[in-house]
């Protein structure tokens, strides 16, 4: 029977690697793969993690099920940095562990068909991993465009699209660090979006996977904050990957908000189903080594510090390529000091993409995807010279 399956395409992103990976220039760049990397080029285990994994393997005395709802000190810790002054919204508000963020998202838009929403909204472009599980479950999507050729966030195309928005659809929103653009709204725009949203009356699924790595914890939640403030209910999609170096741990939380505690519990009934026929139970080891940094002042302080000198470092390369905008003309590269986070799109076409790759060893996503954290104080000066040969 498995000859009826479809040969599927190869991953970009896995291809773009394996390319990467048999390129033997020493001066290769990969601003492809989407993870923190510090200036000299690693991926490290957060300090504050590696204290917390101690104490965790000292003490723990079981590996037995924790349930579909997994370790709820971990979720419960997670509430004051993630929803602060908002608190658990009077009792409204309950969450559970998942595998990573997309497994929270997972478990929303599965949650949202069977609550009624047949159409999702979506700023396009997206995380492509968005419109890959709203076709699995079987809903529509209806894309607008995110951002203008000059870098900022389309208001234009998002009012358009709520004001044709109604009950039955929700709406995809990127609490920060928008990823693949690195374009937030703003305050003002923030608020606006609360307001078309609250009249709209679509619901809202917020995926907020990168808080601290743009502009602070506090700062990259406030937008979403002002959103959940005006509404009776939303979820939200949460990622430990990035904020805490735990990528191949997959730590997450759901988080659903209901017009009542009644509803919200109900809610929950029906979430439990459904991570227990995707995963029955999730992982547990990065999520308690996460719940005991943010027990323990000291660890919290340490994991806060050592995410400030991530955000610190991405915010040092932006600023550099900002900079030289005159050397690349026509990339966009001065918009890139006031985007967020790990990603950006540069203006490049496929041609000079692929001339980037070949002529100069630089790898990155054909939509001109990079991710700022693959450039270091090393390679920056190269990377711009690169750019520039291809802008001329």
């Amino acid at each position: 029977m498995l000859d009826q399956l479809e040969q599927q395409p190869a991953d970009a992103l896995l291809a773009l690697i394996k390319l990467f990976n048999a390129d033997d220039r020493a001066d290769k760049i990969d601003l492809g793969v989407g993870v923190y990397r510090t200036d000299d080029g690693a991926t490290p285990v957060f300090a504050a993690v590696k204290k917390a994994e101690e104490r965790l393997v000292a003490g723990q005395d079981s590996k037995a099920y924790l349930g579909p709802e997994g370790d709820m000190g971990f979720v419960h810790a997670l509430v004051p940095h993630v929803f602060g002054p908002l608190g658990d919204f009077g009792g409204r508000m309950d969450g559970m562990q998942v595998p990573g963020g997309t497994g929270a998202l997972r478990i929303a838009l599965a949650l949202a068909k069977k609550a009624g929403v047949g159409r999702v909204l979506m700023g396009n472009p997206s995380w492509p991993n968005h419109v890959q599980i709203l076709n699995d479950l079987g809903v529509a999507s209806a894309n607008f465009r995110h951002a203008t050729p000059e870098g900022v966030a389309d208001m234009e195309a998002l009012r358009a699209a709520l004001a044709d928005a109604g009950a039955g659809d929700a709406i995809m929103l990127h609490g920060c660090c928008h990823n693949p653009t690195g374009i937030d709204y703003t305050a003002a725009q923030w608020a606006e979006v609360a307001d078309m949203v609250a009249t709209s009356g679509v619901l809202p699924i917020i995926d907020l996977a990168y808080q601290g790595l743009g502009q602070g914890m506090e700062e990259d939640a406030a937008g979403m904050r002002a959103v959940l403030a005006r509404l009776p209910e939303a979820m939200v999609a949460y990622s430990c990957d990035k904020n805490f170096g735990l990528y191949r741990d997959r730590v997450g939380a759901l988080f659903v908000i209901g017009k009542d505690s009644a509803d919200t519990a109900r809610a929950m009934t029906n979430a439990y189903v459904l991570a227990r026929v995707n995963w029955s139970q999730p992982p547990d080891h990065g999520g308690a080594a996460a719940r005991i940094v943010m027990e323990d002042e000291g660890l919290t302080a340490l994991w806060l510090g050592e995410l400030g000198d991530m955000r610190a470092r991405m915010r040092a390369m932006r600023d550099a390529l900002a900079s030289a905008d005159n050397r690349a003309p026509g990339l966009g590269l001065a918009t890139l000091g006031e985007q967020n986070g790990l990603f950006s799109i540069l203006r490049l076409t496929p041609e000079q993409i692929l001339r980037l790759r070949e002529e100069h060893g630089v790898y990155m996503a054909g939509s001109g995807r990079i991710n700022i954290a693959g450039l270091t104080s090393g390679n920056i000066g190269r990377f711009i010279d690169a750019l520039a040969a291809v802008a001329g």
